[in-house]
């Protein structure tokens, strides 16, 4: 792994010398970067990480000037990171790139396996690499973010202890100049720098979204979960072959290898139209909520949809037991949820993070997505598929047939369709992401 200039001196004249003071010598200071320079000049995929034969350009840092590494003897503490799913994926990649912008490597935290809001007692941490995989984390992510273990840290100059402010007082740019400050100086020369105080998603933002998406894309399930999302992908194609047959669909030869399924997240329970309602009050937007009949109707009325299509509906387990939910589709349209598709026992054996995980998994296989605009899960889905769409090299999905299209039930489209649904990858932070306003409609 390269690391940044003061970690190579380091390393370069510790095999023959003892540490050196700062007070290093200018000959030897410009004898070493000469040298690093052929170094770098020699390697020429610098830079750039091959993935799935996709070729990964890391996207630079909004404030860190050395873009070859991060240093890994310098670290990042942060708390125990809380909420759903997609609200930890957020707070972790906002972990993950302060600790960048301070060139540290960022301790592995504790994520949350049960969501609770208030009662920390009750929040039952689960270590972040039984969730998602550690050294793949740290190969997608090479020279861009490094994770670290608790393992790692030495006792060479300690801890500091850096608290973030709060209040209406403790704005963006304050927080900003915070980090600046703690990156240089005296607080930069301790091994471990630990934020205390509030839950990482609660943090300012200073990141772009193509930032945030880059750390997404290096989160890549367990095994163990990745399997049960296999078990349920596969049950719902298993189904839609069997539709397809009896349908005909396949008379004229076409292969029964793959039949597509659409996903939709579909948000009507209760507790969340209560809090749909209080938003468009709030935001003076009436275009948050949607009922189950406007969901049903504008997802019939999608555009190229086939006449015998497999629904899956990720709802809140409080909708399990409500069998209105799958009564009204529009002919042609067969809506399964996880207990009609005898795939519940799968989910019950897990904690609620992990449920969240696979629902997750299965919505972003989808052939077709719905979600809704100002839902984070539906959110991170899309950028996640908006992101696949740009590695094929295609930078807007406007007006053209592409594979894993997303809309949103809640932006009512033209004959009271669906309206396509893509991220705006050029935003100057994730905040949009939290209130729908990222969405881009073509």
């Amino acid at each position: 792994m390269d690391l940044p200039t003061t970690c190579k001196l380091s390393r370069l004249f510790g095999c023959f010398f003892t540490l050196l003071t700062c007070k290093c010598c200018l000959a030897l200071v410009t004898t070493a970067l000469f040298f690093r320079a052929i170094f770098l000049h020699s390697f020429s995929g610098y830079g750039v990480i091959k993935s799935n034969n996709l070729r990964l350009i890391l996207s630079p840092s909004l404030h860190l000037e050395s873009h070859e590494g991060i240093c890994g003897d310098k670290f990042l503490e942060v708390p125990q990171i809380v909420w759903g799913l997609n609200n930890q994926k957020i707070a972790f990649a906002r972990a993950c790139l302060t600790a960048r912008m301070l060139n540290r490597t960022l301790l592995m935290p504790s994520l949350s396996a049960s969501l609770f809001y208030k009662e920390i007692d009750l929040l039952h941490p689960i270590s972040f690499d039984q969730v998602f995989q550690y050294e793949m984390f740290n190969s997608l992510c090479n020279r861009f973010i490094r994770l670290g273990r608790y393992s790692d840290l030495g006792n060479q100059t300690g801890k500091y202890d850096l608290r973030k402010g709060s209040g209406r007082k403790w704005i963006v740019e304050r927080d900003l100049e915070q980090l600046k400050q703690s990156r240089r100086g005296p607080i930069d020369k301790y091994q471990v720098i630990s934020i205390a105080g509030k839950n990482p998603f609660l943090w300012h933002d200073h990141w772009p979204v193509k930032d945030y998406a880059r750390v997404f894309e290096c989160l890549v399930l367990v095994d163990e979960i990745a399997k049960e999302a296999d078990k349920v992908v596969s049950k719902i194609r298993q189904i839609g072959r069997k539709l397809r047959c009896k349908t005909n669909f396949e008379a004229e030869g076409s292969s029964l290898s793959h039949a597509p399924y659409v996903a939709i997240h579909m948000r009507v329970e209760i507790d969340w139209m209560i809090h749909c309602k209080k938003l468009e009050q709030r935001s003076r937007i009436s275009q948050i909520c949607s009922s189950k009949q406007e969901i049903m109707e504008r997802v019939g009325n999608i555009v190229g949809l086939e006449s015998t299509a497999i629904v899956y509906l990720a709802v809140a387990d409080s909708l399990l037991n409500d069998s209105l939910i799958l009564d009204g589709w529009k002919r042609g349209l067969v809506p399964f949820e996880k207990k009609k598709l005898g795939v519940d026992g799968i989910y019950k054996k897990h904690s609620y993070l992990i449920q969240s995980a696979i629902d997750y998994e299965v919505c972003s296989r989808a052939d077709i997505f719905v979600g809704n605009s100002f839902s984070t899960f539906s959110s991170l889905i899309v950028l996640e598929r908006t992101q696949r769409v740009i590695r094929m090299g295609i930078t807007s999905s406007c007006g053209i047939d592409v594979r894993w299209p997303s809309y949103a039930y809640n932006i009512p489209g033209e004959s009271n369709g669906l309206q396509k649904w893509i991220t705006n990858m050029s935003d100057s932070n994730l905040k949009a992401i939290s209130y729908g306003s990222n969405t881009i409609s073509c």
